[in-house]
């Protein structure tokens, strides 16, 4: 799908390769963003959006098999061929381990016109992965190799640091660009997929990344600081079983350290959101999801001995505050009820 200017500008090409293992709930989420929408960026109707041609097989209009007139696969040869610059290359779902079986294979995509073979995920990416501008990993599985890369899985699964290395770069300096989340945040991926887009065209900086490779301004606070259960914690306020409205700690919630804004961003068009829909925060974007963030709903550790220690203090801090509160709660002496009109101006010469 691409814009339909068909003017000189060369466009920037997206390569949605989704055959990782996954369940394609990235996509899924991406086609619900709103800040900004993947309509908006398609069509370029963006201020300073270079033009975009999207090849994403949730809406490419070339869906046919290889060799015929609208073969889907054509672009992504082509970029291998390296006739089709500059591209993003986005990376869906976690990539198997090839390599520790004797025969067949975990996930492929498309077939091999040469062989008739499938080629599978890490195939493409030793393919396409050098001659990309940008490399973009969406969702958990992706990222850090989510539920497929649990300890005692078959397949040998991890996210695309994992395979092509943490300190990996593209050809134009740039790292891997993670966006994690089970399904990651629709607007998270939009907007980022916006600031790349810019970055490649050179009208942006190099993108900003924590250690994890996450845009640092989406995963710089912990859904803790963003969440509007957040003061009841201060205040040693626990809900002690679903649908009350007091912090979720614990009950199993993993907030106070998991990086993530979807507190303070809501889910779709800035509504819902786990903890504020009553939900607890189980660290799906956090390199450690599943196995270190397991059983779900128990408490975390070090929960107990925050909240005892939370629900002493905040027993001290809400008896001072009802004080100034019912201090507060009332106009100034100097206001009389009544007929009466007072002000507070004093005079000063």
């Amino acid at each position: 799908m691409s814009s339909p200017d068909d003017g000189a500008e060369a466009p920037v090409h997206i390569l949605w390769l989704n055959a990782g293992l996954s369940c394609d709930g990235d996509s899924v989420a991406l086609t619900t963003a709103t800040q900004p929408t993947i309509e908006e960026i398609a069509l370029g109707a963006l201020p300073g959006l270079p033009k975009v041609a999207v090849h994403w097989p949730l809406i490419d209009f070339d869906n046919g098999p290889i060799g015929s007139r609208n073969d889907f696969l054509e672009n992504f040869f082509k970029a291998e061929r390296g006739e089709l610059e500059p591209f993003v290359l986005v990376v869906e779902g976690s990539i198997p381990n090839e390599a520790i079986k004797a025969e067949g294979y975990w996930s492929g995509f498309g077939n091999d016109p040469k062989t008739g073979q499938p080629i599978t995920v890490s195939e493409w990416l030793d393919r396409l992965a050098p001659r990309a501008t940008i490399v973009l990993a969406v969702g958990t599985c992706a990222t850090y190799g989510g539920i497929h890369a649990m300890a005692g899985n078959p397949t040998g699964a991890m996210g695309v640091p994992d395979y092509l290395g943490w300190s990996w770069k593209s050809k134009a300096g740039i790292p891997i660009v993670c966006v994690p989340g089970c399904p990651t945040h629709p607007d998270n991926l939009s907007e980022t997929i916006l600031y790349l887009l810019y970055q490649a065209a050179g009208l942006a900086p190099m993108i900003p990344l924590d250690e994890a490779l996450r845009p640092q301004w989406l995963f710089g606070a912990t859904v803790h600081e963003g969440c509007d259960r957040g003061g009841y914690y201060e205040q040693g306020q626990f809900a002690t079983e679903y649908g009350q409205p007091e912090c979720l700690v614990k009950l199993g919630c993993w907030g106070p350290v998991v990086k993530c804004n979807v507190p303070k961003r809501g889910w779709v068009n800035g509504v819902g959101g786990c903890p504020n829909v009553g939900g607890i925060c189980i660290g799906c974007t956090m390199p450690g999801f599943p196995d270190k963030f397991m059983p779900f709903m128990d408490a975390p550790p070090g929960s107990l001995v925050s909240s005892n220690a939370s629900k002493t203090y905040g027993g001290v801090m809400r008896k001072l505050r009802s004080i100034t509160e019912k201090k507060l709660d009332a106009e100034p002496k100097w206001r009389h009820k009544g007929r009466e009109l007072t002000t507070g101006y004093a005079k000063v010469w």
